[in-house]
């Protein structure tokens, strides 16, 4: 690992199997944080200020959805486990590239099918700005995410680039513009 890993927020809770609604919900927030997860109904949240939010909503949905929530401050057992953590998050943290970059290469497949049939139609334009938009809005909830740049500084590691699935040093706005 590149630097001191910290402390991590483990988020341990129960919920209601019914309605599946408020569980597909705290996954959702969970995932969209960034969090890590370590089993079923256990996640790990790298314990910066910037979580404070993401907590919070997940303290809230879980008394919505009439369950439980333990949350446990953890260092790893060992500094193996420590960096195994950090390990876990940062490969998580380059799948969502991954698959920001896949869907990128799908749209892009379907402007050049398109161009190919020559379909301009004024649907098929609504439609792909559509598409492009969500993708910006992805491009930028990946990139310039407060709450990941605290966390890679406080893993001692810059954030990933879009380009080559490696790492970018802060404030290089890696990659192409969207």
């Amino acid at each position: 690992m590149a630097g001191p890993v910290g402390r991590w927020i483990v988020l341990l809770f129960r919920i209601p199997s019914e309605p599946a609604r408020h569980r597909i919900a705290l996954w959702r927030d969970l995932r969209k944080a960034g969090a890590i997860s370590l089993g079923q109904s256990a996640w790990a949240l790298p314990d910066v200020p910037a979580v404070q939010p993401v907590l919070e909503r997940v303290e809230r949905r879980t008394a919505t959805a009439g369950g439980e929530l333990l949350r446990l401050a953890a260092d790893g057992l060992t500094p193996a486990d420590a960096d195994r953590l950090a390990a876990m998050y940062e490969s998580a943290r380059a799948e969502e590239w991954r698959e920001f970059l896949a869907d990128c290469d799908k749209y892009r497949a379907e402007l050049d099918r398109e161009q190919a049939q020559e379909k301009y139609t004024l649907a098929e334009l609504e439609e792909e700005e559509q598409s492009l938009d969500r993708l910006r809005r992805w491009y930028r909830d990946l990139r310039f995410d407060e709450y990941a740049d605290a966390v890679y500084a406080r893993l001692g590691s810059p954030p990933i680039s879009p380009q080559s699935g490696g790492t970018a040093g802060p404030g290089t706005g890696g990659g192409t513009r969207l």
